[in-house]
């Protein structure tokens, strides 16, 4: 038996990579990297099991963190398996490498985009939807990732009404923004790894709701 999940890192920037490293032999997934040779994703496919890309060519809109920890929660509710299961892929958020996020496309099943509630990041995912994602004519859902409820519902909803105005489908999950978030990658922990408390329970609880939404709690 071994772990039904994999993480692949295709983001030259390496955070993915840092990340795993920081958390170790504790990391509860499978990982591996693509960054220097894109043109190996097309062996994902051989495995049998549903790849899902999280992506936006928006820099610092939370794909590393979103990509992490929905592969850490989808793992902790399937377990381990005699067969790979879910894979989630990691991707640059720039133009420059956008051929590495065309590879990564070219074998995904469906697509995450997250999108913060700023309107700096809105443009640019606009252009990744429209000019990368739709001519393919994949599956995606847009995720409003890292919103802060103490700055209350006003960012948030017009955020979601950004979306709803383009047409683009929405999760109706919402992932908050927690300051245990920030702080995992350089304590080496993931979702479900950290400390109990109400606002743990909280922060896990965003991702098993999106995992459950998503369907990533089966093989579909």
């Amino acid at each position: 038996m071994a772990s039904s999940i994999l993480v692949v890192s295709t983001d030259p920037q390496g955070s993915t990579v840092w990340w795993a490293d920081r958390v170790g032999i504790a990391l509860p997934f499978d990982f591996a990297t693509a960054h220097d040779d894109p043109g190996s994703l097309k062996y994902l496919k051989d495995t049998g099991a549903q790849i899902h890309v999280i992506c936006n060519q928006k820099g610092g809109v939370g794909k590393t963190t979103t990509t992490v920890n929905l592969a850490a929660v989808t793992q902790e509710v399937l377990g381990d398996s005699d067969q790979r299961l879910h894979i989630f892929v990691d991707t640059p958020g720039s133009l420059e490498n956008e051929h590495i996020l065309m590879a990564a496309l070219d074998v995904a099943d469906d697509v995450l985009v997250p999108l913060p509630p700023e309107p700096l990041a809105f443009d640019p995912t606009a252009r990744t939807i429209e000019q990368v994602i739709l001519p393919r004519e994949l599956p995606y859902k847009v995720v409003v990732n890292n919103w802060d409820p103490r700055d209350g519902k006003a960012d948030r909803d017009e955020t979601i009404e950004y979306i709803e105005a383009q047409g683009w489908p929405r999760a109706n999950t919402v992932i908050r923004r927690y300051k245990i978030h920030t702080r995992a990658a350089a304590e080496g922990k993931v979702v479900t790894q950290y400390p109990d408390s109400g606002t743990t329970l909280r922060a896990r609880e965003d991702y098993f709701k999106l995992a459950l939404e998503q369907g990533y709690g089966g093989t579909r």
